[in-house]
C-alpha cells in the first residue's frame, strides 16, 4: 500500500464515523483534555485537527467548532471549581507531583503577573493550557473575568485548526484523483501548519517566559511546546 492509498484509508475512516458522533466525541474529548490535566498528556490539537478533515459541508464546520469552543469551556471551567474545591489536594496528588512543582509555580507566577492577559496567552502555551484553569481556581480570579478572557482564546485557537482541517481534508479529496501524490501535499501542508503554530507558541513563550519566573531564577523557555 502506497502512501497516497493509506492516507485515503485513514482519512475515509474518520469521515465513515457517524458525524454527529464524530462532533461529539470531539467536543467531549475536548471537555476532558481541558478539564483534568489530559491535555498535558495528548494535545487537543491533534483530536481536533483529525476531526475536522472530514467536514464535508457548511453545517458540520459549524457544528464541530461549536461542540469543540462549548467542551474547551466546559472542560476549562471544570478545571476552574476543581482548582476552587480541591486544588492543593491535586496539586500535591501523584499527577500534580509528576507535573511538578516547578510547573505549578511557574502558573501561579504567570497568573499573578499577567492577570487575564495570562488566561489568554496559555491558550497557545504547552503544558500551561492544561495547568491555569485549575491554578486560576485556586487564585482569587472572579470566573467571570476568566470567562472573559478565556472565551475570546478558545474561538480563535478552534478557528484556526477547524478551518485548517477542514481546507487540508477538502483539498486532498478534491487533489486525490487528479494528482498523483497528492498525499505528499497534504503531508507537506500539515507540516508547515504544525511548524507554523510551533513557531507562534514558542514567540508567545519567549515574550511571555519571564513572567512565569522569580527574580534570580533561570532561563524562562525550559519548557518546550508540544
Amino acid at each position: 500500500m502506497n502512501l497516497d492509498e493509506l492516507l485515503g484509508s485513514l482519512l475515509d475512516l474518520v469521515a465513515s464515523v457517524d458525524p454527529v458522533t464524530r462532533t461529539l466525541l470531539t467536543g467531549v474529548g475536548m471537555m476532558l483534555e481541558t478539564s483534568i490535566l489530559l491535555g498535558v498528556v495528548v494535545p487537543g490539537d491533534t483530536l481536533v485537527l483529525v476531526s475536522s478533515t472530514a467536514i464535508a459541508t457548511p453545517v458540520e464546520f459549524v457544528a464541530l467548532l461549536l461542540a469543540v469552543i462549548l467542551g474547551a469551556l466546559v472542560g476549562e471551567s471544570i478545571g476552574f471549581a476543581l482548582g476552587r474545591f480541591f486544588g492543593p489536594r491535586i496539586r500535591r496528588s501523584r499527577l500534580g507531583r509528576l507535573l511538578g512543582e516547578r510547573q505549578w509555580e511557574r502558573a501561579e507566577n504567570y497568573i499573578d503577573r499577567r492577570g487575564g492577559i495570562g488566561v489568554f496567552a496559555s491558550r497557545f502555551l504547552p503544558v500551561l493550557h492544561s495547568l491555569v484553569p485549575v491554578v486560576v481556581g485556586m487564585s482569587g480570579m472572579r470566573y467571570r473575568r476568566f470567562l472573559a478572557w478565556t472565551v475570546p482564546a478558545c474561538v480563535v485557537w478552534t478557528t484556526a485548526w477547524v478551518s485548517f482541517g477542514a481546507v487540508a481534508g477538502q483539498s486532498y479529496r478534491d487533489l486525490a484523483d487528479q494528482l498523483h501524490g497528492a498525499s505528499f501535499v497534504f503531508v507537506a501542508a500539515i507540516a508547515l501548519f504544525v511548524l507554523a503554530t510551533w513557531l507562534l507558541k514558542r514567540a508567545i513563550q519567549l515574550r511571555e517566559g519571564r513572567h512565569m519566573l522569580e527574580p534570580g531564577d533561570g532561563d524562562p523557555n525550559t519548557m518546550d511546546p508540544d
